[in-house]
């Protein structure tokens, strides 16, 4: 393939944008080489601006679960933004939206709509303090939460892929309150709470860790965290943005049967569009303003187009067998990529959870950021470029899940794989 166009845009784009992107992974620092620039998409594709055509696995990475400009969701746009893309005052589309996603999560009584995961995020730590009277919070490394002051400590993502877990101009007093522990190690969990539950306000968790790669949690894990954190009337905070509507209709919460206390959601429910939600029980969602002291305001919260394209993705993925379909999809992928790897002699190792996913060059399973950190990243940017060179894009980054859509079709997975087996031999 060629890039032509694609690089002169990227030399422009330094010139303009820090390191030629709006957000670090896109800027391919994990792989090497430059960034592919991309001018439309329709489907499981994308395409760019050299004409070049690729079956998408990140789909904007996560919210796409429909494919790219799905009909339905483009046609009740073109709806909506005749109407006015914000109005700064209440719609029903608002409270439509809120009651198809409090439907879908029973652990949540009352929403509140914002517009991005990071803010959802940032606002169910500062709800959770309002409520508990605490000041810290207790995270997974490996687990990114946005890049909140107090949240960049071993965070995963872009923060992972460069080996800066600690983000300079975080002040070292927000870090003081939070405390970072491994994902799957109760014993570490108990040790800590044990010492330090009188000052813990939360406890903030991704069910599945998306950000640095797709680890799954152990069987007990998260029930033992629901436990201790009940007993100790701390919160159990669910970051369900990447795993919400796409590990399950109910997300992660429905797939390990986990009732959290508050939950963030973003991506899926924006249907493509900015969005972020965070939700709990009525008596801790009850001390946000106007309501209660705890303030968080927003100006396109809520705004009419991103509720538009959230409403119309959850009334398709709401039919029945929608999920059916997707698991016997990303099943087929699952299953071919492995037994490609297999044939080929390359050591691999896949994990999944409903429709996210990743392939890890690893010889031990991965079960925590120390785990995932010991993947061959190397092996990984080739297996990168020799997959999109065949027309197959994937998240630039070991650390990064990859996901599917119900757009994708059986001839695209079948393609996948046979890339797949073809550069796999050429890693050998």
């Amino acid at each position: 393939m060629k890039w032509e166009k694609s690089y002169r845009l990227f030399q422009k784009a330094q010139e303009l944008i820090p390191g030629g992107v709006n957000s670090p992974v896109r800027a391919f620092k994990a792989v090497g080489g430059n960034p592919i620039f991309i001018a439309r998409a329709k489907g499981s594709k994308i395409y760019d601006v050299d004409g070049n055509s690729y079956i998408d696995y990140v789909l904007s990475w996560g919210p796409l679960i429909l494919g790219h400009a799905h009909p339905k969701v483009v046609s009740a746009l073109k709806r909506a933004i005749e109407k006015g893309t914000s109005y700064g005052a209440p719609t029903p589309l608002e409270i439509e939206l809120a009651e198809l996603v409090l439907k879908a999560y029973p652990s949540m009584e009352k929403i509140r709509m914002v517009n991005s995961g990071t803010e959802a995020t940032i606002s169910a730590i500062r709800v959770a303090r309002g409520f508990t009277g605490r000041d810290k919070v207790i995270k997974f490394e490996g687990c990114y939460h946005g890049h909140a002051d107090g949240l960049l400590v071993k965070a995963g993502s872009g923060a992972t892929t460069y080996g800066v877990p600690d983000s300079p101009g975080v002040p070292k007093s927000y870090a003081r309150n939070t405390i970072t522990l491994p994902f799957n190690d109760v014993t570490a969990i108990k040790t800590v709470i044990k010492n330090e539950w009188k000052s813990v306000a939360c406890v903030i968790i991704e069910p599945v860790v998306g950000n640095i790669g797709c680890v799954l949690p152990k069987p007990g894990f998260l029930e033992s965290l629901r436990k201790i954190t009940n007993d100790h009337g701390i919160v159990l905070v669910f970051d369900e943005v990447m795993t919400g509507f796409r590990v399950a209709y109910g997300g992660a919460q429905e797939y390990y049967g986990i009732k959290p206390d508050i939950t963030c959601l973003g991506k899926v429910i924006g249907g493509g569009l900015p969005v972020g939600a965070y939700g709990g029980r009525k008596e801790i969602m009850s001390i946000v303003s106007p309501e209660g002291p705890v303030y968080q305001a927003g100006t396109l919260s809520g705004n009419p187009i991103a509720m538009t394209a959230g409403i119309e993705t959850l009334k398709i993925l709401s039919r029945a067998n929608t999920y059916k379909k997707l698991e016997d999809t990303v099943a087929n992928l699952e299953e071919g990529l492995i037994d490609a790897s297999k044939t080929a002699g390359i050591e691999t190792k896949f994990y999944r959870a409903g429709t996210m996913f990743c392939t890890y060059f690893a010889g031990k399973e991965v079960t925590d950021y120390k785990t995932a950190k010991m993947s061959d990243t190397f092996k990984f940017s080739r297996f990168f470029w020799g997959m999109l060179k065949r027309g197959i894009n994937l998240a630039p980054s070991q650390f990064e899940a990859g996901f599917l859509s119900l757009a994708h079709s059986k001839q695209d997975v079948e393609k996948t794989v046979r890339a797949a087996y073809k550069t796999f031999l050429e890693i050998k």
